[in-house]
């Protein structure tokens, strides 16, 4: 996973010389309090860091140009504790390359009633300041985060924090490397799009590989080294009898080793941080990678089955963002339905897939047949997800744009035992109901694949849709069908013109 511990946030607070060195002087005090605050709250998941208050248009450009060239800063929060006019910040705002918030706060939570004076007001001025600021994003069409109340509220820190961990996210989108084993399943239209446009959108760089390049990394994996990592297995999971030594399967499960082994050198050499398989491009693999795709993803790599690069990166993403919160993430496909007018649910799985950060409890290491593309029967974890409150992420082409689409969902534990499911799971209600979320997602054009998270909540993707300048839409508990096609419908017309003038 990406190494949060360097990555900074740095708080510029806007101001202008008219107010004298005494007040200029209070601002810097108080800007470097908030920054403490915040530092201290134990919320933040990067370092803030506190920037000297700035002035002047050489100032501002200053700053904005040092932010986006420091591989250690990943964006900006600004404030404005008196009125910067903000003509000032046209330079700077042009030039700044990294994600930035607008937090919309005030040193002072209250009004001092009985000795309010014209120094308080010169001092505090961030209610029209900021209305100042945010003109002159508006008007240059700039997309950012704007958080409202006072620092020291816990909720305004949330958000904060929430900001932080998309800007981290994009942060380790830029670059992002995915790796292709084998090319996309073959007349499947929805793992297409077009990689050039995701790079320039997302920074992501998607490079194909033949499977004899990572066959030629499994060859160099030595016996002792799936000795190690075999008895990793046994440390971590339930091992079936019959996958142990001796056991009739337990070959099965060195190979998936061997898989995971050369995989993660294959990866590691590569700076990749995501990738693809597909059980249609195997010459030279004896069976396709299971056990080792769902370790992989559990240490952070993002994955997509049947070659599907967007979900891999946009599931890395996700993972990245949600480092070190409760709940996992996952890819994740809509398999079957629960059709009981009484109880609609949907029961998500994957061939094989299904990442164990989501696991309730310890996952049981099998081997079975995987019923389609003629290989060996692979080993696999098998376990159902925990429950809460979780979403289904994911990002299509639609062409002359993409489009992220986020569904909220209930996970539930199942409504009985299945014993002869051979894969891992998640079982859930989708919002607003199954009717109108699933024809809200088929609408909207929606994948078969998903990033499956129990950890972020729909705004972090909404922020990072922003920072891309791409299209969201959200099916929630408040999605009305007929509503939801007006927007896609007026989307269509919003990116034909933006787009246009581009």
């Amino acid at each position: 996973m990406t190494d949060t511990k360097q990555m900074e946030v740095w708080f510029v607070t806007g101001s202008q010389h008219l107010y004298g060195p005494e007040t200029l002087r209070q601002v810097d005090i108080d800007s470097s309090t908030i920054v403490d605050g915040l530092n201290t709250s134990g919320k933040m998941p990067v370092k803030i860091i506190f920037k000297p208050v700035v002035k002047t248009p050489d100032e501002i450009l200053d700053i904005c140009v040092q932010a986006s060239a420091d591989k250690n800063c990943i964006g900006l929060i600004t404030w404005m504790h008196t009125f910067s006019p903000s003509k000032m910040w046209i330079g700077g705002l042009k030039a700044l390359s990294k994600p930035y918030m607008h937090l919309h706060t005030q040193f002072n939570r209250d009004l001092p009633w009985s000795e309010i004076d014209m120094d308080y007001m010169n001092l505090h001025q961030s209610a029209h300041g900021g209305r100042e600021y945010g003109f002159i994003n508006a008007r240059m069409r700039k997309n950012r985060k704007v958080v409202v109340g006072h620092w020291q509220d816990e909720n305004v820190q949330d958000q904060v924090a929430v900001w932080c961990r998309t800007a981290i996210g994009w942060a380790d989108s830029q670059g992002l490397k995915v790796a292709r084993f084998g090319d996309n399943m073959r007349e499947v239209a929805v793992t297409e799009g077009d990689k050039v446009e995701a790079q320039i959108k997302f920074g992501w760089q998607i490079s194909a590989y033949g499977v004899g390049d990572l066959v030629a990394y499994v060859e160099k994996v030595t016996e002792e080294e799936v000795d190690t990592l075999y008895k990793e297995y046994e440390s971590l999971y339930d091992v079936a009898e019959n996958c142990k030594p001796g056991g009739e399967f337990h070959e099965n499960v060195r190979v998936q080793a061997r898989y995971e082994i050369a995989m993660k050198r294959f990866m590691e050499d590569g700076n990749f941080k995501a990738f693809t398989t597909n059980f249609e491009n195997l010459t030279g693999l004896a069976q396709l990678p299971g056990l080792a795709s769902q370790r992989l993803m559990a240490a952070g790599y993002g994955f997509g089955a049947e070659g599907d690069w967007k979900q891999a990166a946009l599931l890395r993403i996700v993972k990245t963002m949600s480092k070190g919160m409760e709940g996992g993430s996952s890819f994740m496909e809509d398999y079957t339905y629960h059709l009981d007018p009484a109880n609609e649910a949907v029961l998500g799985a994957h061939m094989l897939e299904i990442c164990p950060s989501i696991a309730a409890q310890k996952p049981r290491l099998e081997v079975q047949p995987l019923g389609i593309g003629g290989k060996d029967a692979p080993a696999r974890l098998i376990f159902e997800s925990a429950t809460g409150d979780a979403m289904n992420v994911t990002l299509i082409d639609m062409g002359n744009r993409f489009r992220i689409i986020v569904n909220t969902l209930d996970v539930i534990e199942p409504l009985d035992k299945m014993p002869k499911l051979p894969v891992a799971s998640a079982f859930w209600k989708t919002h607003p109901n199954l009717a109108d979320g699933a024809a809200a997602w088929i609408y909207a054009g929606g994948t078969h694949h998903s990033a499956f998270t129990l950890a972020l909540t729909p705004e972090y993707i909404e922020t990072f849709a922003e920072y891309a300048d791409v299209e969201f839409v959200i099916i929630d508990k408040t999605t009305n069908v007929s509503d939801f096609k007006k927007e896609l419908r007026w989307n269509e017309i919003y990116y034909m013109l933006a787009n246009g003038l581009k």
